[in-house]
């Protein structure tokens, strides 16, 4: 059943970027804060960048959670699941941190994305494993993949700089639990 691994192989690499969805979850450190799961269409928008770290793309959405979470804790789980052959679900523990387009790095890790200078992009998450898993994913479902929905990149265009920034300050300030989310004079 379930292995724990040293350290991503290659071929476990090139599985987990070949998964067209993933989920990432976060967590508040207060008892009664409000956990996070989000769902990641992978536009090519994950990376293996060595064998203990990843990151991924993070476009904008209606809320700032995993920011918010990284901030304030670095905790995150990122899983995997095969919708088609062999079943296999891959668990990525670390801790993150949310890399903005005006951070010396930025540049560099958006080479691993071709859609980093699209207008919804907010930050690019990092993310150093600590622990690797596996386990049977014999209860996840078969389903066919049949493209990526186009909305949040039409959404994006149509809102423009400006109207991504207007969403960012009225909707990314802060997270559900009032924790920092995006810093926006």
């Amino acid at each position: 059943m379930g292995k724990i691994f040293e350290d991503l192989s290659q071929s476990l690499a090139e599985w987990l970027v070949a998964q067209p969805v993933f989920f990432v979850a976060t967590a508040p450190l207060a008892a009664t804060g409000m956990l996070n799961c989000s769902p990641k269409g992978n536009r090519r928008e994950f990376a293996v960048l060595s064998a203990h770290t990843v990151a991924y793309l993070d476009q904008t959405g209606s809320g700032i959670e995993t920011i918010a979470h990284l901030r304030e804790n670095g905790r995150i789980v990122m899983m995997f699941c095969a919708f088609d052959g062999p079943p296999k679900i891959v668990r990525l523990h670390g801790e993150g941190r949310a890399v903005f387009a005006d951070a010396p790095e930025f540049s560099a890790l958006a080479k691993h994305f071709p859609g980093a200078d699209g207008v919804g992009v907010r930050s690019i998450i990092v993310v150093e494993v600590q622990r690797i898993s596996d386990s049977s994913g014999y209860g996840v479902p078969l389903m066919s993949f049949e493209q990526d929905r186009p909305t949040l990149d039409q959404w994006s265009l149509r809102k423009g700089p400006d109207g991504i920034r207007d969403h960012w300050s009225e909707k990314n300030r802060a997270s559900i639990d009032d924790l920092a989310g995006l810093d926006i004079p």
